[in-house]
């Protein structure tokens, strides 16, 4: 299996610490890119500004609730982009609401993950996303 960039769009340091550490400890050796508010999610995936270069992901995770442009409003545009729609988005957030799940996935969301509060969880839920995407998945040549 060949290591996949991996776009974390997350505003919360402590969950940015905890899923660097999770993608470490796994077995497959993925790059983790991580940007802190919606603005700059699309300027990574539409390689402008100080993201001219980047790397198109494979896979991305996203929060919801971010500042600037939300999760939700990030999902929209991915998936209404025909260069990006292919890149699978979990989305991945503390909300458990119904009408957050609802629209993640009337908006195309690949997966709907609640984040767990705890420690051990939240890196047991990142490695099963990890081994699921990158060692069952076959994902769209970047």
């Amino acid at each position: 299996m060949n290591p996949i960039h991996i776009l974390l769009v997350e505003d919360n340091p402590g969950d940015i610490r905890l899923t660097r550490e999770a993608i470490k400890k796994g077995k497959f050796q993925n790059e983790l890119h991580v940007v802190t508010d919606g603005e700059e999610a699309m300027d990574f995936l539409l390689k402008r500004g100080a993201h001219v270069n980047a790397p198109r992901p494979g896979l991305i995770l996203l929060d919801l609730n971010l500042p600037i442009m939300d999760g939700r409003e990030v999902l929209a545009e991915i998936k209404q982009s025909p260069s990006l729609k292919r890149i699978p988005v979990i989305v991945l957030t503390t909300s458990s609401a119904d009408e957050d799940i609802i629209r993640s996935y009337d908006l195309h969301a690949n997966s709907y993950i609640s984040k767990p509060v705890n420690y051990p969880q939240f890196l047991a839920v990142i490695e099963q996303i990890e081994s699921f995407w990158i060692s069952i998945v076959t994902l769209p040549a970047p």
